[in-house]
Formats: structure tokens, sequence, C-alpha cells
């Protein structure tokens, strides 16, 4: 064999093996790709790891939809975290399952002169597209009761960011339309309009439209005059759905709903959205996430099981709501599982999950 018939017998073996080594490449991100975006399993209150095998320290939390990415922010109460560091992560996922973990967005030994023991809790990110900045409300408060007789200042907070997973500045705390605020809720209308939900202890909780430039609560839209905490609206169909819990502290209790046509109301009498007996499966609302697919369009209840005493293994409750003409009701938690690209979610499981 000559050299040249030899070169090119090597060249065309080294373009073969690079055409297979490319096809088996984009055959495995194929492969990868399907096993991203086909219905992945939920397990309410378990440990729900993340891409480090760490338990997703999200607690009271929220989402933010950019693009095809969801980010979910919440309490970080770590047990690895330094004593006196208040913290929230932010984590991103695409199927609203398999949870990257991006940074812990805050972690403030102060913010103010609020005192030792203060409280920041629930924490919910909007995105500002005319200001192109991310904007972190959060409930901000002096000790717990038995702290020196503190929860007083019943405030929210405001954070700042160029980037969704970025590290937030805090710019300042008040008590919005000069309201008291302890556990906050976040809604975005389907017409990009944003809200926030605040408890005001004396006379209910409160459905607020924020500034232009989020930065801000511009004009109150509602007062429900129910004392109730953990509030979360969603729009669906030709309804607003607003959920609440009462006011029992760690402890678990009922979670209620209520619908209208319009969000300044009037609203309808509250119900009980799961039997009584179960006190909401032992869980408190943070959230009504709304799934829009190519074939149905779902909303999971996100939902906390609070452990006080053992806060970093607090867990999450997240099952899809049978919602629709006015009624909404969370089934008992089993496995089920959620297909991002179609909306479907689909409980898998017969046997109940242990609470």
């Amino acid at each position: 064999m000559t050299i040249a018939r030899k070169n090119k017998t090597v060249i065309m073996m080294k373009i073969f093996f690079n055409h297979r080594m490319l096809f088996v490449l984009l055959f495995a991100g194929l492969l990868a790709g399907r096993a991203i975006a086909a219905p992945q399993t939920i397990k309410p209150g378990e440990v729900w790891p993340d891409d480090r095998g760490q338990h997703i320290q999200a607690h009271g939390g929220g989402i933010l939809k950019l693009g095809d990415t969801y980010y979910w922010f919440g309490e970080d109460r770590g047990q690895t975290n330094a004593r006196g560091l208040r913290c929230v992560s932010c984590y991103s996922s695409t199927n609203l399952v398999q949870w990257t973990f991006r940074n812990q967005v805050i972690q403030a030994r102060s913010l103010e002169d609020f005192g030792r023991g203060w409280v920041l809790e629930r924490p919910k990110v909007f995105y500002n597209a005319k200001t192109k900045k991310f904007v972190m409300y959060m409930h901000i408060d002096d000790p717990l009761p038995g702290q020196r007789g503190g929860y007083q200042l019943a405030r929210v907070g405001v954070a700042v960011c160029d980037t969704v997973d970025g590290d937030y500045q805090y710019l300042k705390s008040f008590r919005p339309l000069g309201h008291e605020s302890r556990d906050i809720g976040q809604f975005v209308d389907d017409d990009g309009t944003a809200y926030l939900i605040f408890e005001d202890r004396p006379f209910g909780f409160r459905i607020a439209k924020l500034s232009d430039d989020y930065l801000t609560v511009e004009k109150e839209i509602c007062l429900i005059p129910e004392h109730m905490e953990g509030g979360a609206i969603v729009h669906y169909g030709n309804l607003y759905y607003a959920i609440g819990s009462a006011l029992t502290g760690w402890s678990p209790n009922t979670n209620k709903f209520a619908t209208a046509t319009n969000l300044a109301g009037p609203w309808s009498e509250f119900k009980d959205i799961a039997p009584p007996e179960t006190k909401t499966y032992g869980s408190q609302s943070t959230l009504l996430l709304k799934v829009v697919g190519d074939k149905t369009t779902s909303v999971i209840f996100m939902g906390d099981i609070w452990k006080p005493a053992t806060q970093w293994d607090s867990r999450y409750l997240w099952m899809p709501v049978q919602i629709g003409d006015g009624k909404l009701w969370l089934p008992e938690p089993r496995e089920w599982t959620l297909d991002i690209k179609t909306g479907e979610a689909v409980i898998t499981a017969t046997n109940s999950i242990a609470r």
C-alpha cells in the first residue's frame, strides 16, 4: 500500500470515528433531554434532594418562571448555617422535580437594627421587565414571641438584584400602605400585573398591587376580612381562588379557600380544602402554582410541613389540586407525576404517604 493510500485510509477512519462519536453524543443528549421532559415523580412529605444530594432548603418559598426554567426561592434553615445568619436560597429546574442549587442569594446577620433573633420569612421574587431587576419581598420582624416579646414590627423587606440567582442587595423595610404585614404571598396575574398578599393581623389579609418598579406597594385591591396567613392566589378559568391558613403558629390547621370573579371581590364564603381532621395533611400553604401545558393546565398546592424543633428537616407537600367551577380540593398526599410539557399531573400511587 502506498503512503498516499495509507494516509487516505487513516483520514477515512478518523472521519468515521468522529462521526460515530458525534452520533453517540447526540443520541445520549437526546435521551437525557427526554428523561428530563418525561413525567417526573414527586413524593410529598419525603426528603427532597437537590443536585448535591442535600435536602432542599426553600421553606415558605415562592416560584419565579423565566423562559422554560423555574426558580424556587425560600428560607434556608440548613443545619450547617452559621448561628445568627438569615439565609435565602435559590434553586432552578426545568421540570419542577429535579432542582439545582444556585446560590444563597441572601446571607445576613443584620439588615437593620431589628434586634437579636430577628425574623426573615417567606421570601418571594418578582421580575420587573421594565427595570430588568429581580425584586425580592420578605417578611421582616423583630424576635419571635417569648424572645423579648417581639414580632411587633410586622414589615416587608425589599431586596434587588440584576440577576436571578445573584447576591441580592437589601434596600429597606416598611409597612405596606401603613398596615401590619407578617406572612406574605405573591401573585402575578395572567396579564403580568404583580400583587403582594399580606396578613394584617387586626383586619384580615390584603391584596395589593405593586408599583411600576415593584419597589413599593402602590394600591390596595382588596381586604378579605378573614384572619388567615400563608395566603396564595391563582387565576383559573374565569375565577380567582384564594387560600390561606388559620393563625396557629407552627401547628397545622385546616386551610380554606374562597373564590371571586375579580380580585377586588366580593369573595365567597371560605371553605375547607381538605378534610378538617387532617389539618391539611400537616401542611401550611405558601403558593398555588399554575402549570400551563400543551394539553391541559394543572394547579399545584405548595405547602410546608414545618418541624419547629428541627427546622432544617421541614418538608414540602406539593400536590395537584382538583379545581374548577368554584371548587378546590386537595387530595390525600400520594406519589404523583408531572409532565411539564403537557401540563398533566397524575396521581400514581394507591397508598397514602405517611404523615
